[in-house]
């Protein structure tokens, strides 16, 4: 096997005074140095780089970034440093914190008579944003779909988020996940909670494969790990990763039962229990009663319309008849009615926390 190496070229004018800042204040260690009585070129290594000081160079001195578990400790706690060549080094928290904007709250109507753009994204699966203003960063909500059926060219990787659905709506898709035992198969109505931090990999999936996907924030970390094989040897149903279990929710056989709302039914995807709280996932048919206006004191209340048509009716704001593939978000304390359901209506709706009151207004 060739061995190789690889090295990020930087200019220097004084080479001295660049190695004695990579070695010195950079802790990185001293590799070559040539020619030995006038030297033009220093290799440095160190924090996974190896660099290359040449005072023949000519491109810019360009920007390092170097990630440590002890920013407070490395360079003196510095968190932005200039070399004497103009290189900017900017030190940050190995693995930081996840952080959840607070929400901007808004209501909103996405349709899918509006045309809005798919993008092509991570394993050439295309995207649709169903809440283009991502309440201020606190929630994405894609529709997503692989429009040609197969292996899927993915990789084990993990997201760092609050909180993750995926809801399929048409097709199959294959996943395997850590420690929850061979490939599961997502058909529609069925439904995944991806804990934060899971290792998966999607496998295969249909031709026009679509699911719904909901992710806390908006903008989260996905990170490839490229030691894990999956799927793992144990069989670990139980494991929770950050306070949140693994769920796989199917709709056959699935139980109804009275939804909140008067002239609704639903079926409890479990996942308000596995997640400690954090979220609620519930699918919605009509049922017994009327439909009566209300309001809710949920931070995060999204639905998306998988059959059927239904109107929502909110203060402020004239009614919208909306129909498969169209979404909505309804910020707190609005007064709402879900009118005139049809026989095949069915709805997805994913709250944030997954308990909150509901207040009924008389009919």
């Amino acid at each position: 096997m060739t061995d190789t190496t690889a090295e990020m070229r930087l200019p220097t004018r004084d080479l001295q005074d660049d190695l004695a800042f990579f070695t010195g204040t950079l802790g990185m260690r001293l590799d070559r140095i040539l020619p030995a009585d006038d030297p033009r070129v220093a290799v440095v290594s160190g924090h996974g780089l190896r660099l290359r000081l040449d005072r023949d160079a000519a491109e810019p001195p360009g920007t390092i970034r170097i990630l440590t578990d002890d920013p407070e400790s490395f360079a003196g706690g510095l968190r932005v440093l200039a070399a004497p060549n103009g290189t900017r080094v900017e030190i940050d928290a190995l693995d930081p914190p996840l952080t959840l904007p607070p929400t901007v709250h808004s209501f909103a109507v996405r349709r899918l008579s509006d045309r809005a753009p798919w993008i092509i994204g991570r394993a050439g699966m295309h995207y649709r944003d169903l809440v283009p203003d991502r309440l201020g960063g606190s929630l994405i909500a894609s529709h997503i779909r692989i429009p040609q059926g197969g292996p899927v060219p993915d990789m084990v990787h993990f997201h760092k988020v609050g909180f993750q659905l995926i809801f399929c709506i048409h097709g199959w898709v294959d996943v395997v996940y850590e420690d929850q035992g061979p490939a599961l198969r997502l058909t529609p109505g069925d439904c995944f909670i991806q804990p934060p931090e899971i290792r998966h990999r999607v496998l295969a999936a249909s031709d026009e494969c679509q699911v719904i996907e909901i992710g806390v924030p908006a903008e989260h970390v996905t990170e490839i790990d490229h030691d894990m094989t999956l799927p793992t040897p144990h069989l670990r149903p139980d494991r929770h990763w950050h306070g949140q279990r693994f769920v796989h929710n199917r709709a056959e056989g699935a139980r109804w039962a009275p939804f909140r709302l008067p002239g609704y039914v639903c079926r409890d995807t479990t996942i308000a229990k596995n997640t400690g709280g954090v979220a609620g996932v519930q699918v919605i048919r009509p049922g017994p009663g009327h439909p009566v206006r209300a309001r809710q004191d949920a931070d995060i209340h999204f639905t998306y319309v998988l059959a059927g048509q239904v109107t929502l009716e909110a203060d402020a704001h004239d009614p919208y008849r909306l129909e498969p593939g169209d979404a909505f978000v309804v910020p707190p304390e609005l007064c709402t009615r879900l009118a005139d359901p049809s026989e095949d209506l069915e709805l997805l709706e994913v709250t944030l926390p997954g308990e909150f009151e509901t207040e009924l207004e008389p009919s």
